[in-house]
C-alpha cells in the first residue's frame, strides 16, 4: 500500500489551492473570503485523507467504493504530478460548489446532460426519408470509386472526408471535369466564381447540415468509433440532409451503421467488395532477430540492407523516421528516400508522395508513420513495419488488428507507379481500379521475428465489430449547464462536470476530452464569451508542441480585446525562423531542432487561418498568412531534401524503449492498473493523431451544425420525446505504471 500512502501525502502540495486567490478565484470555487476558503480546503483535505484512508486499510481502490482515489490514482498514471494537479483542481471545485445547488437544480443538471438521443438534435434530418449505401471493404477495392461515381452523377452533393489531403483531391479533381465544386476545410474556403455552387468537397467537421443535396459521401466511416473525432462522422450521419447518403470504409463498422439507420428509420443498402489483388504476409521477417536489442548473429545483414525499390518501412516516432531515412541513403549509395509523417504539413505529404511514385527520380524507398493509412496513393511495393508497438502517450501497446490492416493494406499498387503519378498523390479514386491478367501481390513483413508472428496472426484475424459511435454535447447545452455555476468559475470544470454526468444510450459515448480541459485553463484569464471559448476549444491545437501555449494565450488576447490580430504583430509565431538558414548549422542537433520548430511554425500559422474564418474582424490579415504559410512549406521541403538524421539515435530510442516496455510488463503493485472507463478502442500515437484533420470533439461554427452555433435553424435542439433509461457500456483499460516512472514521488 506504499503508493495509496504516497499519493495522500502528495495530493494538496503543489497544487494551485496553496497560492493566493484573488476575488475572481474565490467566486469561482463558490466562497467568498479567503478564510472561507481556507475552511474549505482543511475540509476538503480531510476527504483526501479518508479516500487514501480507506485504501491503505481497506483495500478499496476501485471506482464504486472509492471514487475519488479511483480518479487520483487514474490521473497520476496517465499524467503523473501535472495530471494530478489537474484532478485535484477539478475535485476541489466540484467539492465547493456542490453543495449550492438546490434538488431542483442538481436534476435540470442531469436533464442537460441526458445525451440518450442525439438523433432527435437535427428535426429537419428526421423529416426526410434517406436511403442509405454503406460500401465497405480492404484497401484498394474500388469502394470509394463507386461512391464518388454517384456523387459526380448527382445535381448536388458533398464529399466528406477526414483530412484536408482528401477534401481538396476532390474538389480539385471534380473543377477539372468541369463540375463546379467548393473547397470547405476548417482553415480554407475556395469557392468558384460565377458559378452556382452545388457541390462541396469538406473535412467531415465541416460539413453542413442545414443545405439540402442529392447526394453525400461520407469516407472513411470506421473513424465514427473514435474517441476523439467520432463525434464528426456520428453528426455527419444523423445530420446531413441527403436524399442518398454513401458511407465507405471497413467491414467492422456494419453492425453499428444497422443500428443507427434502423433508429433513424432510413433505409440501408450495403455494398460488399473484395481486394483487386492479393495481400499476403511474407514468410518470415527482413532477419531472424528476435527484436532490436539482439545484436545481428554471425555475418547477418541488417533489415536496411534487406530492403528493395518500392519499400515502404513504418515507423511511429519522427526522430526514428528521420534517422531511418537517413541510414537507407546511407547504405543504398545514390537512392533517396521519401518521408510521411502526420507532423508534417498535408502539402509536404502530398510532395514526398509524389516524389515516391514517380519511377523516373532516385526515390526507391519511403519511410513513414501509421499517416500513410489513409490520404495517400503510393505505389507501394512491401510494406514492412520496424515494430508493431507503439506508445500511446501512457504505455506501449500492440497495434489494434484494425490499424495493422489498414497499414498493411497499402501495399501492393507497386504495378501502377505511372498511373499513380499520373492520377495525383491523393489517395482519391478518379477511375476504379482493374484487375489484371496477373494481379500484383501487395506484401507485408517487419524488421523482426516476434513482430513478424504478431503482425500474421493479426492479419488472419477479422477485427471486431464496432459498438457505439462518438457524440459530444451541443453547445447550446454547454451554455446553459454553464448559467449555473459563477462567471468565473473554471470552464474547463464546466465542460468536465457535464461529460460526468451525461447519460448514454448503448450505441453511443461521449467522445474524450484529452486537450480540450486543459486549453480552457489556458484562456480561462480572458474575458471570453461561452460561445468563443467553444470555438478556442474546437480549433486544432497539439498542446505537446513547446511554445503553443503561448501562442494560443496571444490569440486570446486579440478575441478579448478585439484588436491587434495582424499576423505580424504577434511576436509568439516566431515568423523570423523564415529568415534562418538551415545550411548555416554547423551541428547535427541544430538541423533537427530547426526542423521541428519550422512543423510548429506551420501548425501556428494554420492556427490563425483556423481562426481567421471565425473571427474575422480581429485575424484580418488571411492573405498574408497563406503566403506564409506557404513560404513554410517551402523551407520544409528544403530540410527534408538535405536532412541527415542519426542512425544511432535510432538504435538508442528503440532499446531504450524494449527496456522500458519489459519493465512494465514485470511490474505489481497496487497502482500499477488504472480502470478507465469508456470504449479505448482507437488508433492513438505520436503521429496518427497529427495524420487527421483535427482531434477536437467540439463542433464548427462555420459547419451548419445546428447542435453548436445555430438558434432556431431547421435543425435546432430537439431533445424531446420518449427518455428511457440506459446504461453507457464501458471497457477497462490496463495501464502499468513501473517504479521509475513513480520513484521520483515515492516516499522513502
Amino acid at each position: 500500500m506504499q503508493e495509496a500512502r504516497m499519493l495522500k501525502r502528495i495530493l494538496i502540495h503543489g497544487t494551485i489551492y496553496v497560492e493566493p486567490a484573488g476575488d475572481k478565484e474565490l467566486k469561482g470555487w463558490g466562497v467568498t473570503s479567503k478564510e472561507e476558503l481556507l475552511v474549505k480546503l482543511r475540509e476538503f483535505e480531510d476527504v483526501i485523507a479518508e479516500a487514501g484512508r480507506r485504501a491503505t486499510e481497506r483495500g478499496e481502490i476501485d471506482k464504486a467504493s472509492n471514487p475519488i482515489f479511483c480518479k487520483l490514482k487514474d490521473a497520476y498514471i496517465a499524467k503523473d504530478t501535472k495530471g494530478l494537479q489537474d484532478e485535484i483542481r477539478h475535485a476541489f471545485t466540484h467539492f465547493t460548489l456542490s453543495g449550492r445547488f438546490s434538488k431542483q437544480e442538481l436534476a435540470s443538471h442531469q436533464r442537460l446532460a441526458d445525451f440518450r438521443y442525439p438523433i432527435e438534435w437535427y428535426p429537419a434530418t428526421r423529416a426526410m426519408q434517406r436511403t442509405f449505401h454503406l460500401h465497405v471493404g480492404p484497401t484498394n477495392s474500388g469502394k470509394t470509386y463507386h461512391a464518388l461515381q454517384k456523387l459526380e452523377a448527382a445535381n448536388s452533393g458533398i464529399y466528406a472526408g477526414p483530412l484536408r489531403l482528401l477534401a481538396h483531391e476532390v474538389y480539385t479533381r471534380f473543377n477539372a471535369k468541369g463540375k463546379p465544386c467548393s473547397l470547405i476545410t476548417g482553415e480554407e474556403r475556395r469557392i468558384p466564381e460565377g458559378a452556382k455552387d452545388t457541390m462541396k468537397s469538406c473535412t467531415v467537421e465541416m460539413v453542413p447540415l442545414n443545405s439540402k443535396v442529392d447526394v453525400a459521401v461520407i469516407d472513411e466511416i470506421q473513424m465514427i468509433g473514435d474517441e476523439e473525432r467520432g463525434w464528426a462522422w456520428t453528426q455527419a450521419v444523423l445530420g446531413v440532409q441527403a436524399k442518398e447518403v454513401h458511407l465507405c470504409g471497413e467491414v467492422r463498422t456494419t453492425d453499428l451503421i444497422k443500428k443507427l439507420c434502423a433508429m433513424m428509420g432510413d433505409k440501408l443498402i450495403i455494398h460488399n467488395y473484395e481486394r483487386l489483388g492479393k495481400l499476403q504476409v511474407m514468410a518470415k521477417s527482413l532477419t531472424s532477430r528476435h527484436s532490436e536489442r539482439d545484436g545481428p548473429s554471425g555475418k547477418e545483414s541488417t533489415p536496411v540492407s534487406k530492403l528493395e525499390k518500392g519499400d515502404a518501412v513504418i515507423l511511429f516516432s519522427r526522430m526514428r523516421i528521420h534517422a531511418m531515412k537517413n541510414a537507407i541513403e546511407a547504405h543504398h549509395r545514390g537512392k533517396r528516400c521519401a518521408i510521411v509523417y502526420g507532423s508534417l504539413p498535408p502539402e509536404t505529404r502530398a510532395q514526398q508522395a509524389a516524389l515516391f511514385n514517380d519511377p523516373d527520380n532516385d526515390y526507391d524507398f519511403l519511410v513513414a508513420s501509421n499517416a500513410v493509412g489513409m490520404g495517400l496513393n503510393l505505389s507501394i511495393k512491401r510494406v514492412i513495419l520496424e515494430s508493431v508497438k507503439r506508445h500511446n502517450g501512457t504505455d506501449f501497446m500492440t497495434l489494434p488488428i484494425s490499424e495493422i490492416k489498414q497499414i498493411a493494406g497499402r501495399a501492393g499498387r507497386y504495378k501502377t507507379a505511372r498511373d499513380a503519378i499520373e492520377a495525383g498523390p491523393i489517395d482519391v479514386a478518379d477511375s476504379i481500379p482493374t484487375k489484371p491478367t496477373e494481379p500484383p501481390v501487395g506484401l507485408v513483413t517487419t524488421f523482426f521475428k516476434t513482430d513478424h508472428e504478431i503482425l500474421s496472426s493479426a492479419m488472419s484475424k477479422e477485427a471486431a465489430q464496432m459498438t457505439t459511435a462518438g457524440i459530444f454535447p451541443p453547445a447550446n447545452v454547454i451554455e446553459r449547464f454553464a448559467e449555473y455555476f459563477p462567471k468565473s468559475t473554471p470552464f474547463s470544470y464546466v465542460i468536465l462536470r457535464l461529460h460526468e454526468l451525461g447519460s448514454l444510450s448503448s450505441e453511443f459515448h461521449l467522445c474524450q476530452l484529452k486537450e480540450q480541459a486543459a486549453i480552457a485553463d489556458i484562456i480561462q484569464e480572458f474575458d471570453l464569451t461561452i460561445r468563443n471559448r467553444l470555438i478556442f476549444l474546437a480549433a486544432p491545437v497539439s498542446l505537446r508542441d513547446p511554445g503553443v501555449v503561448n501562442v494560443v494565450k496571444a490569440f486570446a488576447r486579440c478575441v478579448s480585446n478585439n484588436t491587434g490580430g495582424h499576423i505580424l504583430n504577434i511576436s509568439e509565431l516566431s515568423l523570423e525562423l523564415l529568415d534562418e538558414d538551415p545550411d548555416t548549422f554547423t551541428r547535427q542537433n541544430e538541423r533537427e531542432m530547426y526542423v521541428r520548430s519550422i512543423e510548429r511554425l506551420h501548425k501556428n500559422i494554420t492556427l490563425y487561418l483556423w481562426l481567421s474564418y471565425r473571427f474575422t474582424g480581429v485575424f484580418h490579415s488571411q492573405a498574408l498568412a497563406f503566403h506564409i504559410k506557404g513560404l513554410v512549406e517551402e523551407k520544409i521541403d528544403l530540410c527534408l531534401a538535405k536532412a541527415e538524421w542519426q542512425e544511432k539515435a535510432r538504435i538508442k530510442a528503440m532499446k531504450r524503449n524494449v527496456e522500458l516496455l519489459n519493465a512494465l510488463s514485470e511490474d505489481k503493485g497496487i497502482i500499477n492498473t488504472a480502470s478507465v472507463d469508456g470504449p479505448l478502442e482507437g488508433n492513438i500515437s505520436e503521429d496518427s493523431k497529427e495524420s487527421l484533420e483535427s482531434k477536437t470533439p467540439l463542433m464548427d461554427e462555420t459547419s451548419g451544425n445546428p447542435r453548436m452555433y445555430s438558434d432556431a435553424q431547421a435543425n435546432s435542439e430537439a431533445q424531446s420525446g420518449r427518455r428511457d433509461a440506459s446504461d453507457k457500456k464501458t471497457g477497462t483499460l490496463k495501464i502499468p505504471l513501473h517504479p521509475k516512472l513513480r520513484g521520483r514521488h515515492a516516499s522513502p
